[in-house]
């Protein structure tokens, strides 16, 4: 198993489905990584070289915003817009839908399970 960005990506898997196992990287920014270090994509983890290996870690490490620094990034934006009292920064406070989507019938995701009102019968 390879550690790349502080996360075991899987051995068995090819080179550019385990890079999305990191938190930033998606499947075009896996290829992209691929492409730059010239590791085929059909590759299985388990078969790449430590060169190579080392090859990715360094290019992430110096290209990409990912785990720790992108979390913490993400978490102060919607921290600055909670301290700011903005509309979108109240919807995080209140921890209601953010993005204009409805919450009469919907967002149970985002308002949790959902909670039985007394003497509500039709």
């Amino acid at each position: 198993m390879a550690r790349i960005a502080g996360v075991n990506i899987p051995a068995q898997k090819r080179v550019e489905i385990s890079l999305t196992y990191i938190h930033g990287i998606g499947p075009a920014k896996a290829r992209e990584i691929c492409e730059r270090t010239h590791v085929p994509v059909e590759r299985r983890v388990n078969q790449l070289t430590e060169d190579e290996i080392v090859r990715i870690r360094e290019l992430i490490d110096s290209d990409y915003r990912v785990e720790g620094d992108l979390r913490r990034e993400v978490a102060m934006n919607i921290k600055r817009l909670m301290d700011l009292g903005c509309y979108r920064g109240l919807r995080h406070r209140k921890g209601l839908p953010v993005r204009g989507q409805r919450t009469h019938t919907n967002a149970r995701t985002r308002k949790g399970p959902a909670k039985p009102i007394a003497g509500k019968k039709k």
